[in-house]
């Protein structure tokens, strides 16, 4: 794994997104409507639309915000912003380990395409306490390669089985705006997060 540490294989991993990314989104700063109503949460801003509830998910010990749970039609949403190379992308790297991670908790993945490319179908198994011993839980894994940074999403709920659901868990992840910024980053690191400014238009947290 030497190689992916020191950076020697980035022209070998072609970004991972869809064609019409820049106009429908996941969309870079630069290219998102800048009079839209958007909740900034840092690294990444959410168009607020009915029966949105937005989660922050903080690290234990460090009280950092690691990921932005967006609860909506039934289903859970997941999203993290990593920063990545300018010509190079992560998707095909990352999704490799995700499947391997699942894979040694005895769990099962499913490589499909999706909306947005390339995506996880996975099978993970319920932790003690959760359920009955042996029930798996369904969740899709999906990334979108963007220019200097990476969003990765977990659809868990109806949006993994119903596509009714998954159209309208798809369109919120399309309508995320990932706010890199021009602070030097290295590759994979998360872009940092935080909690929204109180504001009227703001959902509860």
């Amino acid at each position: 794994m030497s190689d992916i540490e020191t950076g020697d294989i980035p022209a070998e991993q072609p970004k991972s997104a869809p064609e019409d990314r820049a106009e429908a989104g996941p969309f870079d700063e630069a290219e998102a409507n800048p009079v839209r109503p958007y909740v900034d949460l840092g690294g990444v801003k959410v168009l607020p639309r009915e029966g949105l509830h937005l989660r922050l998910e903080v690290e234990e010990g460090t009280k950092r915000v690691v990921a932005i749970g967006l609860d909506y039609a039934n289903s859970t949403l997941q999203v993290q912003p990593f920063a990545a190379p300018r010509s190079s992308g992560l998707w095909h790297e990352i999704r490799a380990q995700i499947a391997d991670q699942i894979a040694r908790q005895g769990g099962t993945t499913t490589v499909r395409e999706g909306s947005f490319g390339p995506e996880l179908l996975a099978q993970i198994p319920v932790a003690a306490g959760e359920g009955q011993p042996g029930q798996m839980r369904l969740a899709r894994f999906i990334g979108v390669d963007g220019p200097r940074w990476f969003l990765r999403g977990v659809i868990a709920g109806e949006a993994a089985v119903d596509p009714a659901a998954a159209a309208k868990v798809e369109d919120l992840f399309r309508s995320i705006v990932v706010v890199r910024g021009s602070t030097p980053m290295p590759p994979r690191d998360l872009i940092p997060l935080r909690m929204p400014a109180s504001s009227a238009g703001a959902p509860t947290v």
